[in-house]
């Protein structure tokens, strides 16, 4: 570092780059800035908060030349929420960075050429309408510093709520405003209290909202701090009046913790479920399930899933992680046999049910850790998968998952990832372990935000020829 820089004191920065929360970075003296709210082309003014030996946290004070790709945000809280990190950058420029934040992670972290990239890599699979594309919403609900009942999102790190039945978050369905204005005036009429996570008291925690955009079907579920809601078949009532209202519930968490959901579901009214669809599966959705929050980009993710496993209706198919079922289900429709592994029980129950909904027979599903039934599969019955695929959490497989698909020896491993740099921790692994990257189609499952999803697929070395030969066919796949 040429010159140390202090806390407080005042620099001028160009953004170069922008970091996994959105910040942009600049560096000045050789240091890099992290800087919130700035995007990659501004030139800022900020304050240094804090200092470390080769980086340092700064706060945006003035845009003193503005980036190209700078725009105005649809939201007026946008930058005090923090769920919308890049709702100021043009949506191309977000496409753009997306790409490249997956790129530059199997570069770096994957070990992957960039001459074979350069051929592997698609284009991201952008939406028309980057906004309104969330199907579910947990509000926490409390009282705003004027004493009165509130509902919306925590400001960015601190559990200052801002209020949306006053705003409109432009990510979410249009119908939740008018639920959460339902709730809170059936709240204030009947003296219902919210909860206070300091004395632990009050009555109503979170309000869940699932909409099933297919279906038009509602869901609204009601976390509380007690055994039922005094007047619940009042709240039923009005809630009823709202277009595709099917669900009414409410979820019993009496604990101090962050967790927002109980386990005990209870029905007010209607059904405990909502159902969606998905291409031509439905789905039964209850407020436990693990859905995609955004059904338009999840059709073209599992698109490119089962595109890229390549089935022709005679393989063996393993799905690890596989939640309610909604990649298993898309894959079974051209697979010989597929088997699910996810470690929720409630998620398994979904994805039978899910199966029966589709007169899908030819799927089956096991409660586990995946890096545990698989092994244990493979160990005592030798159980053998043309295919693979896996959806992780963001802290990608599991190591003994991975070694576990190399010993199974399967043709193609196809990747679905929502985190690029532990996606290129595993495509290294596997690229060591007789397999080679093939194809890359990054996702925006979630505009305005710094996150993408990513599927890859991973083919089984057997000669430079074949996999010459799997690489053309990509590339004219593509064409």
């Amino acid at each position: 570092m040429q010159e140390c820089m202090q806390k407080n004191q005042l620099v001028t920065v160009e953004i170069e780059d922008m970091g996994a929360g959105g910040e942009g970075i600049g560096k000045v003296n050789g240091c890099a800035l992290f800087i919130k709210d700035a995007i990659i082309g501004d030139v800022v003014e900020a304050r240094i908060m804090k200092m470390k030996k080769n980086y340092g946290y700064a706060k945006l004070l003035n845009i003193l030349t503005p980036s190209m790709a700078r725009q105005n945000a649809r939201c007026p809280e946008a930058r005090r929420c923090g769920g919308c990190q890049i709702q100021e950058m043009a949506y191309e420029e977000q496409l753009a960075f997306k790409k490249a934040k997956v790129k530059n992670s199997l570069l770096r972290l994957g070990g992957v050429p960039e001459d074979l990239l350069d051929t592997v890599m698609e284009d991201i699979v952008g939406m028309e309408e980057p906004f309104r594309y969330r199907n579910k919403a947990q509000y926490p609900v409390g009282r705003d510093r004027e004493g009165r009942l509130t509902a919306g999102f925590y400001a960015g790190r601190t559990h200052q709520i801002i209020s949306l039945p006053e705003m409109d978050c432009a990510l979410g369905a249009k119908e939740n405003r008018e639920i959460l204005q339902v709730v809170l005036s059936f709240m204030e009429e009947y003296g219902i209290q919210p909860y206070d996570e300091e004395t632990h008291s009050g009555l109503v925690r979170h309000i869940l909202i699932r909409k099933g955009f297919r279906t038009g079907e509602i869901m609204v579920c009601l976390v509380i701090n007690g055994a039922a809601i005094p007047n619940s078949s009042v709240l039923a009532e009005r809630l009823c009046r709202i277009p595709g209202m099917t669900s009414v519930t409410y979820s019993i968490n009496r604990e101090r913790t962050n967790v927002i959901m109980g386990g005990d579901i209870r029905t007010v009214w209607g059904q405990d479920y909502i159902t969606d669809l998905i291409g031509d599966i439905r789905y039964r959705i209850s407020p436990l399930s693990f859905f995609q929050v955004n059904p338009v980009q999840t059709e073209k993710l599992y698109g490119a899933a089962l595109e890229f496993a390549g089935l022709t209706g005679k393989e063996t198919v393993w799905d690890l992680y596989c939640g309610i079922g909604t990649i298993s289900l898309f894959l079974a429709q051209r697979a010989g046999r597929v088997y699910g592994v996810e470690i929720v029980p409630q998620a398994i129950e979904d994805a039978k049910k899910n199966a029966t909904l589709n007169e899908i027979t030819n799927a089956s599903f096991y409660v586990g850790k995946a890096e545990e039934v698989l092994p244990d599969q493979y160990a005592k019955y030798g159980v053998s998968a043309d295919v693979i695929v896996v959806d992780p959490p963001r802290k990608g497989c599991e190591q003994i998952v991975l070694e576990t698909m190399v010993r199974m020896q399967p043709e193609r491993i196809v990747y679905v990832s929502c985190d690029p740099a532990t996606l290129g921790r595993d495509v290294k692994y596997l690229r060591e372990n007789g397999y080679e990257l093939t194809r890359v189609r990054p996702v925006d499952m979630f505009p305005q935000t710094v996150h993408v999803e990513t599927v890859v697929l991973l083919s089984k070395l057997k000669s430079d020829k074949h996999i010459e030969v799997e690489l053309e066919m990509g590339e004219l796949d593509r064409n």
